[in-house]
């Protein structure tokens, strides 16, 4: 995955991007030391994280950043003795030239409608394959078919569409076999991300989570799977890892609001699975939390394929938008 956006005569986003990062680190000011982390520096630029990665792995190959044994980069150099230093941008001087930040505005546009497109498409998927339709995209979306392009273009990264035999751009359909192919890719990633994670968590949090699962406050299991991975797996110093394990889950989650929204009940086990899941965490037992969320994940996949059924005898949602075509 390069972060490349599709061509449009326009300065590709992951150049824009190392080109601002360049001029602050150069110019000093951003310190030798400091962590960048594609997340903070994505909602400065208000892009998503691909282009991001793209750019911090060429500032690494210049030299100018380099990997270390936490998450993300640090600038300067790979010297003895240099010391993480955890601050956001915006407690430096980080300037963004005024020629990049018009080029950013151009260039995220496409971020902006991106969110709604990618529930939309994946929440389809559950009634079988559909066609994507560029033009009825863009205007229902009420933007240029340039902007449309990288919307695609950003779902095509992420495995959520894909182009068929006649270069159309397909999304779907969900079967039962895709289900069990993604739980197996959670079942041997998540437990993996977990373990790297352990000395990087914010235990502090977690502990916040287990007290807001024990007095009742939290009652959807979708929170407390987004929970999990933002406060443990996400910690994981491994980018790639965790880059994965968020696409891979972007149906499955897709598929588990697209079914409540149906109508279908709580799944109550789920919570107190993720109450336990939760405790163990807080109390250390990384070892016993993996081989748990391994066996959670395991649950979790026959209960999901058992939902999935349910979706034969629902009728198609009336709420699919007209730049969906069922094929």
């Amino acid at each position: 995955m390069t972060g490349k956006q599709p061509n449009s005569g326009q300065e590709p986003l992951y150049d824009t991007i190392s080109r601002i990062l360049r001029h602050n680190i150069t110019s000093g000011r951003l310190p030798d030391g400091l962590v960048l982390i594609e997340g903070p520096i994505a909602k400065v630029m208000q892009t998503s994280r691909a282009p991001v990665q793209a750019s911090l792995r060429m500032l690494n190959a210049e030299g100018l950043i380099h990997r270390f044994r936490g998450r993300g980069y640090l600038v300067g150099p790979a010297l003895p003795g240099i010391r993480p230093i955890r601050k956001a941008l915006d407690e430096f001087d980080f300037e963004i030239p005024s020629s990049s930040r018009s080029a950013l505005a151009v260039r995220g546009t496409w971020q902006r409608v991106y969110d709604k497109v990618e529930a939309e498409i994946a929440a389809c998927q559950i009634f079988g394959e559909f066609r994507v339709i560029e033009t009825e995209l863009a205007n229902h979306l009420g933007v240029s078919r340039t902007v449309a392009r990288d919307v695609l273009s950003r779902l095509n990264e992420r495995g959520l569409i894909r182009k068929g035999a006649t270069s159309h751009w397909l999304a779907g359909p969900l079967t039962a076999r895709t289900l069990r192919e993604k739980f197996e890719l959670r079942s041997i990633m998540e437990p993996a991300a977990l373990r790297l994670a352990a000395d990087w968590m914010d235990h502090a949090q977690i502990a916040r989570v287990c007290d807001q699962i024990e007095s009742g406050m939290t009652k959807d299991a979708a929170e407390l799977e987004d929970a999990l991975m933002k406060y443990c797996l996400s910690r994981a110093p491994n980018s790639a890892l965790v880059e994965i394990i968020t696409n891979n889950r972007l149906l499955l989650s897709a598929m588990d609001k697209a079914l409540s929204d149906l109508g279908l009940p709580v799944d109550t086990v789920a919570l107190d699975q993720y109450g336990t899941l939760f405790r163990l965490i807080k109390s250390h037992q990384i070892h016993a939390a993996t081989e748990y969320l391994r066996e959670h994940l395991r649950i979790l996949s026959y209960k999901s394929l058992a939902r999935l059924k349910i979706v034969a005898l629902i009728p198609e949602s009336d709420s699919i938008p007209k730049y969906l075509s069922r094929v």
